[in-house]
């Protein structure tokens, strides 16, 4: 339980969405694009990427809806709500409407390998039947 004290932003650690919301932590703006090319600072993105950190109940409930906390989103930070817990995160309470995308690996998995495992990003060559008969 947290004590009163000078600290007044350390309150509070946890935010619960209410009703058809999410809580999203935005990714880091990049300033340059894959190709190598340098955004200048006045340009303004209209959809961000970012987590799902939190999850409303009736979004939980309702199995209509696929999104999962940790999820990397894509949404609309118009009409985002920004919430700073703490002074590095920034936090926008978004409405389900207004998240564009969920970004979601292929189930394109070699079988036999475990999910998450990092064997799945090895070549072939490496990860096939005969891989240890070249020893």
């Amino acid at each position: 339980m947290a004590t009163r004290g000078s600290k007044r932003r350390n309150e509070y650690d946890i935010i619960e969405p209410i009703g058809k919301r999410v809580v999203i932590r935005k990714d880091e703006n990049k300033r340059e694009t894959k190709s190598g090319i340098a955004l200048p600072d006045s340009h303004e993105i209209l959809v961000i990427t970012g987590r799902i950190i939190s999850i409303g109940k009736e979004i939980e409930n309702d199995d209509n809806y696929t999104i999962n906390q940790y999820d990397k989103v894509l949404f609309d930070p118009r009409e985002a709500i920004p919430v700073e817990l703490e002074h590095d995160n920034k936090l926008f309470v978004v409405h389900i409407d207004r998240v564009l995308a969920i970004f979601r690996r292929s189930e394109q998995r070699k079988p036999g390998a475990a999910h998450g495992s990092d064997a799945t990003d090895l070549p072939d060559e490496e990860t096939g039947p005969d891989a240890s008969d070249d020893a």
